[in-house]
Formats: structure tokens, sequence, C-alpha cells
């Protein structure tokens, strides 16, 4: 068996690279290092894989790859290319997103047309669903992104529906749900907050810290991907969450208590495109897929913490 990872040296695309060479699969690894957070960092995350015969990593943007010749061969994809970033996806921006996140999702999908893979997973976000009071988030819920960024993965989603139901692509879209870990990129709040706690920094938050999230460990992302290419039906899209919703005024404490020391907290104005509250209904995955979460908040937040104080010198 044989995958294609884009996005392969970011945050989870790494995690999914290694993931997949432990159960036994060949990985070829795509990733074009956007410069949204230092190239340094991408690199170290697939240092080790580098090593392994039975990983090939080819450096481009899917935009200008011969995408039918690296398609040869492939059983899986799984499409974990896009430019992150919601409070960056304004303005000028946005054709950052959209070439990134849309044209090549779309010419990914039309590359499939030509090499037949037999699943085709496509990482979106819970940003699809927008600032919406009807919780938990369902699958059929109203879907209203208030960001550029939701705008640009729930396009991607339409391109996978449509690609499925025109050329019978099979493909499978996951709503994650605000995904944290180890390599967790340098602009999410819980790398942010335990680096300015270990450099004794005050925690800045945006908007009142009441504010909530149902926030998923990287690990259960990987267990999501693997059934999802087993179980899910072609055409399906699932909301992947942690089953850890909790404010960031709660979640605070538990980073000083995990570093063993505390800061100050300050509060800084809201940002456009963040929405209140996220909470998924996961239903569908447990029933569907037999997804069903494991790690606990405080673990997870515990071994992101181990490896934030490794690259804080």
């Amino acid at each position: 068996m044989k995958a294609l990872v884009t996005g392969a040296a970011g945050f989870i695309g790494s995690h999914l690279c290694g993931y997949l060479l432990q159960e036994g699969l060949g990985v070829i690894g795509v990733d074009s290092f956007l410069d949204f957070y230092p190239r340094s960092v991408k690199e170290a995350n697939i240092v080790g894989m580098k090593k392994n015969g039975d990983f090939e990593f080819i450096e481009g943007n899917l935009l200008g790859l011969n995408l039918v010749k690296i398609l040869d061969g492939v059983d899986v994809v799984f499409h974990q290319a896009a430019q992150a970033g919601v409070r960056a996806s304004w303005g000028q921006n946005f054709k950052i997103y959209s070439d990134n996140n849309i044209l090549a999702t779309q010419m990914l999908l039309e590359a499939c047309r030509e090499s037949p893979v037999k699943k085709f997973i496509y990482a979106s976000s819970s940003s699809v669903y927008g600032d919406t009071a009807d919780l938990p988030m369902r699958e059929d819920s109203m879907l209203r992104p208030v960001s550029p960024y939701g705008v640009s993965k729930l396009a991607g989603e339409h391109l996978c529906y449509l690609y499925y139901k025109a050329f019978s692509i099979p493909t499978v879209s996951l709503r994650y749900f605000t995904v944290y870990g180890a390599r967790q990129r340098p602009d999410m709040a819980f790398h942010r907050f335990f680096r300015w706690v270990l450099e004794n920094k005050p925690i800045k938050v945006y908007g009142d810290g009441e504010q909530s999230r149902d926030f998923t460990h990287v690990d259960d992302i990987m267990e999501a991907n693997r059934l999802s290419f087993e179980k899910a039906s072609p055409g399906e899209v699932f909301n992947i969450g942690g089953g850890s919703r909790i404010s960031l005024n709660r979640v605070i404490p538990i980073i000083h208590q995990i570093a063993g020391r505390e800061t100050d907290v300050c509060y800084e104005g809201r940002q456009k495109g963040d929405v209140r509250h996220t909470f998924a209904d996961m239903t569908k995955a447990k029933e569907k897929l037999g997804y069903k979460p494991k790690v606990q908040l405080q673990d997870g937040l515990r071994r992101e913490y181990e490896w934030i104080k490794e690259i804080v010198k």
C-alpha cells in the first residue's frame, strides 16, 4: 500500500507520515514550505523520516507539480496541505488561500481522474460552521464561515463532493476541531501559552477568554484518518473532535499547573474571524467509523509541554 500525504512537513501532515510508516505503508510526502512560519520548524518535523527507505519526499507546490506522475501507484491520498490561519486570511492575503486551499485541491482532484485511488481524504476544518449558537455542531448544520480561511476550506469540501458525484473519486472530508499536540504551529494558542509561561512572559488572550473550543489531540486525528480510509463511504463528511470542550480561561490554570509556574494574563481585542464556541457532535463518526477520541486534554497538554520544553532553549 502506498499513500500520498500533502503538507507532509506540517504539524498534522508530519504526524500522519510517521503514523502511516509505522503501519507499514509506503509514503510519498509533498510540501512546499510556505512561509507562514519558519522553514526550519517544518524541516525538523521530517528529518527522521527522510532516513526511512519507505518515505519519499518531494518539495514543491501542488500547483506546479506533475500530480498524475506522483499519483502513479498511490492507493490513498491524505490531503493535509493548506495555507493555515484564520486571522491572516483577510485582504490581499486571500489569494494565497484561494491558490493553496482551493485551486490546489481542485488540481489534485483532477489528477485523481487519471490516477484512480481507493480513497481521497480531505482535511477540512470546524471553521466551515462559523459563529453559530447551534451547538453541538452537526454535519448537517448550517454552514456560514466567518473568515476567508473558513470559506476556502468549505470550498475544498464542495470540490471533493463535486468530484465524487461527477467522476466517482472516493472522497471523504474530515472537519478537524482545533488540533493540538507536539509540533503544533507556533501561532496556535497552546504553543504560544506554554512558550510564554516558559519565558516568564504574560499570556495574551484575544477577547475575554470565555470563548471555548473542542480541542482534539493530534493522535486522535491519526486514528480518524485511519478509520476513514478503512470504513468511510465515499462522499461523506465527518466531525472529528476531541470531546474536550473548554474555555481559554479554564485551560490557562491547567497550563500553569503543568508548567509549575504562573504568569499574568493579558486580554486583548477580539480578532475578526474568531468564532465564540466550537463543539463537535461526533455521533456520525462514532456510528459509521467507530471513532472515539482517547487522549484527555490534561494528558495531551502535558505531552505538548514536554515537547515545547525541548524547543524553547
